[in-house]
């Protein structure tokens, strides 16, 4: 009786622990699957924000032969926003705050050098100087400047590199 009671409890062992494999498998799927799910998801926003780059470009008119024709005409290029509904124009702190926030957006930029253009702002009024690589790197660094909060104008001052 003794060995058919120790028997039992080796075979009981025995498939609890099969069980648990089945379940650390499980876990193993829905962990793929998680990953999995989160890299789409990624991809999907990073489209989107490129998406949302491009349109601006062409809504502010900042496409390649835009900014080429602005250089020609005076080595500027300048664009303007409406300001919204109850935003205000702000001081010292909100220049600094705008600063770093066009800083943070050049430095997350793959393509612009934080680096290479310095970033000015005054009451809304942002100008950027230095260099780019392209005429499609200016019009990039104008649509982050002017798409932050508290920004109403951007004057680039960006020249572009030469080889």
């Amino acid at each position: 009786m003794k060995k058919s009671l120790l028997a039992l409890s080796l075979l009981s062992l025995v498939l609890a622990g099969c069980g648990q494999k089945d379940d650390s498998q499980t876990l193993t799927e829905k962990t793929k699957d998680a990953a999995q799910t989160a890299v789409d998801k990624t991809k999907a926003a990073a489209i989107d924000v490129k998406n949302a780059v491009s349109d601006k470009l062409t809504e502010w008119k900042l496409t390649p032969s835009d900014i080429k024709a602005d250089l020609e005409k005076g080595g500027r290029v300048v664009r303007t926003k409406t300001a919204a509904a109850g935003e205000k124009i702000g001081g010292i702190a909100d220049n600094a705050r705008i600063v770093t926030v066009i800083n943070a957006k050049l430095v997350g930029d793959s393509d612009l050098s934080a680096l290479k253009i310095n970033v000015d702002a005054d009451q809304g009024t942002v100008t950027l100087k230095g260099t780019v690589a392209s005429p499609e790197l200016i019009g990039k660094a104008i649509v982050l400047a002017l798409d932050t909060d508290g920004v109403h104008e951007v004057v680039s001052l960006l020249t572009i590199e030469t080889k």
